[in-house]
């Protein structure tokens, strides 16, 4: 069924949340039902690739996707609707960490074993992958084992319990105000002491709102609308922190993950 078949608006959260997802799709639906004036269900597709597929084939009407899904379904005609704005910045990157005990470095990281969050996931996998490539470190041979353990949440878990040594999530855009910052606080509150930082990779755009182009124009509007308003009310920013670790969302510029189309679109 598409948009087209249904009175409802389906949106889909990213498998990244994990077990972590709470009471954030029920939040979800209520700002968005009352924003929009019409029924909406929250679903979280299993992983990365399922929800760009479910979006390009109209399964599902909206999606909040990182950088690296939307670039794939951007240069294949959907339309990134915004994209969501942290530390006063739209870009950020990833910082790959250990726990702060371990011995590990660029320089000892041969035989460590890594826990991702997906394998698209851009502050989870793609943005550290790249960036130890372009200093000559082939992650296949640099790594004893990398396992892909679905969500932020359960690699950093991963590392603190000894399974794994190295992990990587997002963290703040070296524009920002926070050079040494991570999303640990955001993640998993109350543990950022336990870890440290090897290295951050460069900047990428923030995650993007996209819009299945089955989607009514009518309803496009309204949603976009409801995004940028979110940050205007106690109950939307709630929702902003919550569900999107966002503190507001600017409208995408067309065609504004052109950068990352062609590893995108190479992976496919």
């Amino acid at each position: 069924m598409t948009a087209k078949d249904r009175a409802h608006l389906l949106f889909a959260l990213p498998p990244s949340l994990g077990s972590e997802l709470g009471h954030r799709p029920q939040q979800l639906h209520d700002y968005l039902r009352a924003a929009l004036g019409r029924d909406v269900e929250v679903v979280t597709p299993a992983s990365y690739e399922q929800l760009a597929r479910e979006l390009l084939s109209g399964k599902v009407d909206a999606a909040w996707a990182p950088p690296f899904v939307c670039a794939r379904i951007e240069a294949m005609g959907v339309r990134v609707l915004v994209r969501g704005v942290r530390n006063g910045q739209s870009t950020y990157r990833a910082a790959l960490v250990c726990r702060k005990d371990a011995n590990v470095t660029l320089e000892t990281l041969s035989g460590t074993t890594a826990a991702w969050s997906d394998r698209d996931s851009v502050g989870g996998y793609l943005l550290p992958m790249a960036w130890l490539r372009e200093r000559g470190l082939d992650p296949a041979r640099t790594f004893f084992r990398q396992d892909f353990v679905g969500s932020y949440r359960a690699a950093l878990e991963a590392v603190a319990q000894g399974k794994a040594d190295v992990t990587s999530l997002f963290a703040p855009s070296s524009k920002g105000g926070q050079a040494q910052g991570t999303g640990i606080e955001e993640i998993w509150p109350g543990h950022e002491d336990a870890f440290k930082v090897i290295a951050y990779t460069e900047d990428a755009p923030n995650d993007g709102v996209a819009v299945s182009m089955s989607l009514n124009a009518v309803v496009v509007t309204e949603l976009e609308k409801a995004l940028l308003s979110l940050h205007q009310s106690p109950d939307g920013s709630a929702v902003l922190k919550d569900c999107f670790h966002a503190e507001r969302f600017e409208v995408s510029p067309r065609m504004g993950y052109r950068a990352l189309y062609r590893v995108a679109l190479a992976s496919l």
